[in-house]
């Protein structure tokens, strides 16, 4: 049961690390700066509406 859940994890986090891997390569900083504003900004919601 743990193993399963462990192979899910390090599958997510691989896929993730794939990913992050490759906007960093192709996407400018100033999109990195909008994409971190609007998930600021959407967790900021996400967490006054959780209250």
């Amino acid at each position: 049961m743990f193993f399963c859940k462990f192979r899910k994890i390090i599958a997510g986090i691989l896929i993730g690390f794939g990913i992050g891997t490759l906007l960093v390569l192709f996407l400018p900083p100033v999109a990195w700066i909008c994409i971190i504003g609007i998930a600021t900004v959407v967790g900021g919601i996400k967490y006054l509406l959780g209250k």
